[in-house]
C-alpha cells in the first residue's frame, strides 16, 4: 500500500508539471422534469442479423452525454441513447500513440486493426486493410455513410477509402466515386467541385458530382432536395464544408432517416454507418453550448434508429465514440439547479469510450473492449465475414 501511495503521489506531480489545467468553465442548466422521457429499450431475442447499423458520436465521453441529459431532458431523464439495453467500455489507443485521433480510431472499427494516427483503412506499413463496409458490399448489401462533418473526414473516410493521410480530402473523394457506397450525406462540397468553382479546394479540372452523376446517382444540396429524391443511388452535399452547428439543414436525423429509407430497399440488408460528427469538435472549442446541441442533434437521429430497429426485428446497432475530446467534466455549481462543465485540454484524452447495443446479440458489446474487438465481433456474429482482412 505504502508504494501505491508514492506512485499515486509521482503521478499527480507529473500532471502538474505537464501543464494539465482546467481550461473553461461553463455552467448549464438542470432541468427538473420532462415532459416525454424516452423509455428503456428491453433486450431482443437472438437471431439473424439483417442490418447493422454502426453509431459514432466524435468525441463523445460519458460527461458529454451527462451533460446532454441533465440539460435535454433533465436528471430524471434519459436520452435515446441512453435507452439501449446493453452497455461496455471500449480502449482507444492507436499503433504509434495513447491518445488516438479519428482516423486511427474509425479504422480499428471498420478492419478491425490498429493504426497510426492520421492513417484511413491502412496498417502502418502501408498496406490496406479491408474494411466491413467493402466486405458488405462484397456480399450484395448495400451501404452508406451519413456525417455532419465532411463526408470525406477521417470518421467516414475509414469505411470507403485507403490513404495515408486523412488531409488528402480530395484524394478520399475521389475514391468514393468508384466505393459503391449507395448513400453519402454530409458536408464537403468542396472537395468535389473542380478548381475555379467557388469554394472549391480541388486542383485540377476533374468534376466529381458529374462523375457521380454519370454512375446514376441522384446529387442533391439542401433539405428539400434531399426528401424529394427516390434514388436508390444518392450523394447529398449540404455545405461547402463542415455542415452549420446552428439551424443545421439537414438535420442528422433527416439524412439519417433518408439513408434507412434507402439502404432498406435492399432485400439481403444493410450497412449504414452514421456519425455525429461535431461533439468532437465542440470538445475541441472546449465550448459546452455546442457540445449540447450536437448531443441533441445527434440523440434525434439515435431515435430514427432505433425506432427502426425495435420495427426491423433484424437490426443490430452498436454505438461508441472514437476518443473523448477536452477531458469534459461535469461537477455541482453551488445549488441543485445547475452543474459546472470543465475542461482539461483541447484534444482528444486517452479515457475509455462508451460502448452502448441494440438488437439480436447486443449482449455481446457489454463489458470491456478494444476498439478492434468491436469491429470484428460485429463482422463475426453478422456472419458477412472475418476482420481483419489484409490487402497485399
Amino acid at each position: 500500500m505504502r508504494k501505491f501511495v508514492l506512485l499515486l503521489s509521482l503521478s499527480l506531480v507529473t500532471v502538474s508539471a505537464c501543464g494539465f489545467q482546467i481550461t473553461k468553465n461553463e455552467v448549464i442548466s438542470v432541468r427538473e422534469s420532462v415532459s416525454e422521457p424516452a423509455d428503456k429499450l428491453p433486450l431482443v431475442e437472438d437471431g439473424p442479423i439483417k442490418n447493422v447499423i454502426f453509431v459514432i458520436g466524435d468525441g463523445t465521453g460519458l460527461a458529454q452525454l451527462y451533460s446532454g441529459q441533465v440539460s435535454l431532458v433533465g436528471k430524471e431523464g434519459w436520452l435515446n441513447i441512453q435507452t439501449m439495453p446493453v452497455t461496455g467500455l471500449v480502449t482507444t489507443h492507436a499503433a504509434n500513440r495513447l491518445i488516438t485521433d479519428s482516423a486511427a480510431g474509425a479504422t480499428a472499427y471498420s478492419c478491425g486493426v490498429k493504426t497510426n494516427n492520421g492513417m484511413i483503412g491502412q496498417l502502418p506499413d502501408g498496406r490496406h486493410c479491408k474494411t466491413i463496409l467493402e466486405i458488405a458490399e462484397e456480399n450484395g448489401l448495400s451501404t452508406g455513410l451519413v456525417a455532419t462533418s465532411t463526408i470525406t473526414h477521417a470518421t467516414p473516410a475509414s469505411y470507403a477509402a485507403h490513404i495515408d493521410s486523412r488531409s488528402k480530402q480530395p484524394e478520399i473523394a475521389e475514391q468514393y466515386v468508384s466505393s459503391g457506397v449507395e448513400v453519402l450525406l454530409g458536408g464537403g462540397l468542396e472537395f468535389f467541385i473542380p478548381e475555379g468553382q467557388p469554394n472549391s479546394s480541388r486542383t485540377g479540372p476533374r468534376n466529381l458530382i458529374s462523375e457521380f452523376r454519370n454512375n446514376g446517382y441522384d446529387f442533391v444540396e439542401n433539405a428539400q432536395e434531399l426528401e424529394n429524391s427516390d434514388a436508390d443511388l444518392i450523394l447529398g452535399l449540404f455545405s461547402p464544408a463542415g455542415m452549420p452547428s446552428e439551424n443545421r439543414t439537414p438535420t442528422l436525423k433527416e439524412m439519417t432517416d433518408k439513408a434507412l429509407e434507402v439502404l432498406n430497399r435492399n432485400d439481403q440488408g444493410f450497412f449504414l454507418m452514421v456519425e455525429g460528427s461535431q461533439i468532437d469538435w465542440a470538445g475541441h472549442g472546449n465550448d459546452a453550448e455546442y457540445s449540447i446541441r450536437e448531443v441533441a442533434d445527434f440523440d434525434a437521429a439515435v431515435k430514427s434508429i432505433l425506432d427502426f430497429a425495435v420495427e426491423d426485428g433484424q437490426t443490430l446497432v452498436v454505438l461508441t465514440a472514437d476518443h473523448e475530446t477536452g477531458g469534459m467534466g461535469v461537477k455541482g455549481a453551488g445549488n441543485e439547479q445547475s452543474l459546472t462543465v470543465t475542461w482539461t485540454t483541447d484534444y482528444h484524452t486517452g479515457v475509455p469510450v462508451p460502448l452502448m447495443a441494440y438488437g439480436p446479440h447486443a449482449i455481446q458489446f457489454t463489458g470491456w473492449h478494444d476498439n478492434i474487438d468491436v469491429g470484428r465481433k460485429v463482422a463475426e456474429i453478422w456472419g458477412i465475414g472475418t476482420l481483419p482482412q489484409i490487402i497485399e
